[in-house]
């Protein structure tokens, strides 16, 4: 609401804002996405990826859903209700910038946030770590390639000089920043320094979210107080997949044989996306006024109420999934 009313009454602040550029990105945004993204990769350990086949089997489910199925039944399901279903009640000219945030959205997996949602389910820690390192690497290559292909199948024209960009400042340079600070931090003072640090930027990345959230909800305001629909159509497609994929994702821990520990987190690692990625990849490409940058910002706003009812999802039926785990091993 802050950023809908100065928006409304004081636009001039936000044109100006939107104005600092260089080689079409925002600068004042590209500041305040580091600020959050930084701090969140000073959690990870590369040096975890050697843990991988310690838990394998929730690794390749996890792997699977992230990246063979998550980012293609997000466009699947973008292009069905954006372009179909719900096409007659959305601007015609901004369809395709709907499904292309939506793509964005649903292309990388979450980061940060999942360190919360993973002890919040009673989360093995080696394995959230492990395949949090694992996707993070795997981001630095194969995020641009697959937002190109979906976008391209979605008939979307992508500025491919423009999208590698984006993965160079918001994935390349922050994980080379954030690995090179934490060698330092770890050698001076050991986990005690690290964990001083991040005590301090943690505040900081938080306040640096809602100041890019008062940004784009600035320049998205009039079209949301105008088309208050939109924000509830944008949704549907972002729960649905969510809930299938973490859905998806737990039943084959559970076919697998993997541990409630294991697959809880699997689960929610599976259906969690890296929003702050999508934000500012969105801004990128399309701009601050978009409906790219718009999906983006639906999906940080049901972030967080929607990944906890999959935390309570997963932990109430702890019994049952151990249960069916102890039938099959005594069948065999």
């Amino acid at each position: 609401m802050v950023g809908i009313t100065l928006g409304h009454y004081y636009p001039l602040p936000f044109q100006t804002l939107a104005g600092y550029e260089v080689a079409q990105v925002n600068l004042p945004v590209a500041i305040l996405i580091w600020l959050m993204i930084i701090p969140m990769l000073l959690k990870i350990d590369f040096r975890a990826l050697s843990h991988v086949k310690e838990h394998w089997r929730g690794v390749s489910v996890t792997l699977l859903i992230n990246w063979g199925v998550k980012p293609f039944s997000m466009a699947f399901l973008a292009w069905f209700f954006l372009r179909g279903v719900f096409s007659d009640w959305l601007p015609a000219d901004q369809i395709d910038s709907y499904v292309a945030g939506l793509i964005l959205l649903a292309a990388a997996p979450c980061t940060a946030m999942v360190f919360v949602w993973s002890n919040l389910s009673n989360g093995e820690p080696h394995f959230t770590l492990t395949q949090v390192a694992l996707n993070d690497f795997i981001m630095i290559f194969a995020f641009a390639p697959i937002v190109g292909f979906l976008l391209g199948l979605s008939a979307i024209t992508v500025p491919w000089d423009t999208l590698f960009l984006s993965v160079v400042l918001y994935i390349v340079i922050p994980v080379i920043v954030s690995q090179i600070i934490r060698y330092f931090l770890l050698r001076k003072g050991g986990d005690e320094a690290l964990q001083r640090i991040l005590d301090i930027l943690g505040p900081l990345s938080l306040i640096s979210l809602l100041f890019t959230l008062v940004l784009l909800f600035g320049f998205q305001g009039e079209q949301i107080i105008s088309q208050p629909m939109i924000i509830a159509l944008l949704a549907i497609p972002i729960l649905i997949q969510v809930y299938f994929n973490s859905g998806l994702a737990y039943w084959l821990n559970r076919q697998v044989g993997e541990a409630h520990c294991v697959a809880g987190p699997s689960a929610l690692i599976g259906a969690s996306n890296f929003f702050e990625l999508a934000v500012a990849t969105a801004i990128v490409l399309f701009g601050f006024e978009s409906g790219a940058a718009l999906a983006t910002v639906v999906g940080v706003l049901i972030e967080v109420p929607v990944m906890l009812s999959v935390v309570k999802i997963v932990n109430n039926t702890k019994g049952w999934y151990e249960s069916a785990l102890k039938s099959t091993g005594e069948k065999k």
